[in-house]
C-alpha cells in the first residue's frame, strides 16, 4: 500500500512538473516573438521612441530569461522525481505543543500540501517551520523518521508522522546532515489563539 501510494505521488509530481514545463514552454514562445517583433519595431523609430523601445526590450529579454529557467527547473523535476520538499510543521490547538509532522512533498508547490493538510481532518490550520528542498527528499525524510523513531507519538503506524520532540533538535539533525536551513521558531496558531479569545 505504502509502494503503490508513493507511486500514485510520484505520476502526479511528474504530471505536475510536466504541466509546468509546458506552460514555460509556452512562455518561452510568447516573449520570443514579442522580442522579435520588437526588434523590428525599433528600426524607424525617432530617438525618444527608440530608448522606450529599447526598455520594452530589456524588460522582455527578462522574462524570456525566467521563462527559460521555468522550463529548466520544471524539465528537471519532472525528470528527478526524488526532488522535493521536506517540511517541519506544528498544529498547536490540535496536538499541543512540541509535536511536529516531519513530512515530504514533491509539489511544484510545496505550501499547497500544507495547506492540504490544514484543510483535511485538523480543526485549525498548520505552521511552517521549515521547508527543506532536497535532490533525494524521501531519503531526507527517511533518514529523520529513523533519528526520531523513539518519539513518534503512533508507535504502531509509521506513516503517521507525528514526533514529540524539541524543534532545536530536528533544526541540529538537518543542519549536521548538510542542510543549512533557517528554522522558524514561533508558533503563531493564529486561528487556535483567536478561537480562546473568542471562548473567554
Amino acid at each position: 500500500a505504502e509502494i503503490l501510494a508513493q507511486m500514485r505521488e510520484e505520476e502526479s509530481a511528474r504530471a505536475e512538473a510536466e504541466k509546468a514545463r509546458e506552460k514555460a514552454i509556452e512562455e518561452e514562445d510568447k516573449y520570443e516573438k514579442a522580442l522579435e517583433d520588437a526588434r523590428k519595431e525599433i528600426e524607424g523609430k525617432t530617438d525618444e521612441e527608440r530608448d522606450d523601445m529599447m526598455k520594452k526590450i530589456q524588460e522582455l529579454e527578462t522574462k524570456l530569461e525566467d521563462a527559460h529557467k521555468e522550463r529548466e527547473r520544471a524539465t528537471s523535476m519532472a525528470q528527478i522525481t526524488k526532488a522535493g520538499h521536506v517540511y517541519v510543521i506544528s498544529n498547536l490547538g490540535s496536538f499541543g505543543e512540541d509535536v511536529y509532522k516531519i513530512g515530504m512533498t514533491r509539489r511544484k508547490e510545496p505550501l499547497d500540501r500544507v495547506k492540504e493538510l490544514g484543510d483535511a481532518s485538523v480543526p485549525f490550520k498548520f505552521d511552517v517551520h521549515a521547508m527543506i528542498y532536497s535532490d533525494n527528499a524521501p531519503e531526507l525524510e527517511n533518514m529523520l523518521h529513523k533519528k526520531f523513531d523513539q518519539k513518534r507519538l503512533n508507535k504502531v503506524n509509521n506513516r503517521k508522522e507525528f514526533f514529540s520532540v524539541q524543534l532545536d533538535d530536528v533544526e541540529t539533525t538537518c543542519h549536521e546532515m548538510g542542510y543549512t536551513i533557517k528554522f522558524t521558531k514561533a508558533v503563531e496558531a493564529r486561528e487556535f489563539r483567536e478561537s480562546l479569545e473568542v471562548e473567554s
